[in-house]
């Protein structure tokens, strides 16, 4: 918008220039204000444009043909900080109506009142389009923090469901073995009870074919309370109790697991995972330890590590590592130890490995 008011007024002063017969065809004047009014769009130190245009009015004192362009020329310093140092633009502006006509004052005057309201618009349109641009940034910010809030709050709404739903097979699990569970155990011992006392073969057949009934509903139920009972257990929770009751030094916790290991595996990795931890605290001189959890297509690998240094036993021998490598091997599984610029436990098993 600038660029076009600019050209505006040139225009305007051009031929309010051309109008006035004492001015002649001299082009000095108008070179030196296109060349004036380039050097003021191109800097942007407004201390730098006000020295310009002071440049330009007191050279208007001596060439009175530069004060025809004077609009121009004050154009950028209109509603800035030196703003003030475009009253000085009426010294040459007044000594030039002493000997000029009336039409030619009028059309200075009108010059000069059009550069002001170009200048006001121009202000005004910039500060809409620098309001509607901080408005879109503000309203863009939010809407992705919104976003992110609403997937925090999707996670923890399904990390919440999931608990409860943990929560409610381990309750169903408990209830099927403290009532059901007794009743048929109950049921059987009876039925033993009475095929010792009875000594019809009738009814014998018929006791062992209600026995044998009762066992394999016996067998379903402890089958099916295992099942949800090793669905309950939630390996992450587990993991991230310890983490949280670890206090001996800074611990970092990485997990990366989408399935639903063995509970038999479950328990190992646990206990694997208390057994390092108490061997840092007991063995080790660490300030930053670290649990690395991750699955992979084929198996499951964990990393246990620390900065500290080995003091009190031996990588091969310690009870804890014998303890740590035993459960390691009855899965088939692998362990390194590493003792180099600190203590890493590197574990990985096989998804497919059976205890």
């Amino acid at each position: 918008m600038d660029l076009i008011d600019k050209i505006i007024l040139l225009i305007c002063c051009f031929v309010i220039y051309l109008c006035e017969p004492s001015f002649g065809m001299n082009v000095i004047p108008v070179l030196a204000a296109i060349v004036v009014a380039c050097f003021l769009s191109y800097f942007e130190k407004k201390a730098l444009k006000a020295a310009l245009t002071i440049g330009f009015i007191a050279a208007s004192v001596f060439l009175p043909g530069l004060t025809v362009f004077l609009p121009l020329i004050c154009y950028d310093l209109l509603f800035e900080k030196f703003q003030f140092f475009c009253l000085a633009a009426l010294i040459p502006l007044l000594f030039l109506w002493q000997n000029s006509g009336a039409t030619f004052i009028a059309a200075t005057v009108l010059l000069s009142l059009l550069c002001i309201l170009l200048k006001h618009r121009t202000a005004q349109l910039e500060k809409l389009k620098s309001d509607y641009n901080s408005m879109r940034d503000t309203a863009r910010e939010m809407t992705l923090r919104l976003n992110q809030q609403n997937s925090d709050l999707m996670e923890k709404q399904d990390y919440e469901i999931n608990i409860a739903t943990l929560n409610e097979r381990n309750r169903i699990a408990r209830e099927i073995h403290d009532s059901v569970g007794h009743l048929l155990s109950s049921s059987i011992l009876q039925v033993g009870a009475l095929l010792a006392v009875n000594s019809d073969e009738k009814m014998k057949d018929s006791l062992l074919t209600v026995k044998d009934t009762l066992t394999q509903a016996m067998e379903s139920i402890r089958s099916s309370v295992h099942n949800l009972y090793d669905e309950s257990i939630d390996l992450y929770e587990q993991m991230e109790e310890l983490v949280q009751k670890f206090t001996f030094c800074e611990l970092s916790f990485d997990y990366d697991i989408h399935s639903n290991p063995d509970l038999r595996l479950k328990y190992a990795f646990l206990a694997i995972v208390k057994e390092a931890l108490a061997n840092i605290i007991r063995h080790s001189d660490a300030n930053r330890a670290g649990i690395t959890f991750r699955e992979h297509p084929a198996l499951y690998q964990l990393i246990i590590e620390d900065n500290g240094t080995v003091k009190n036993y031996d990588t091969g021998s310690g009870i804890g590592l014998k303890n740590i490598t035993d459960r390691v091997d009855a899965f088939h599984g692998n362990i390194n130890i590493i003792t180099d610029h600190g203590f890493r436990i590197f574990i990985t098993i096989p998804k497919e490995a059976k205890n």
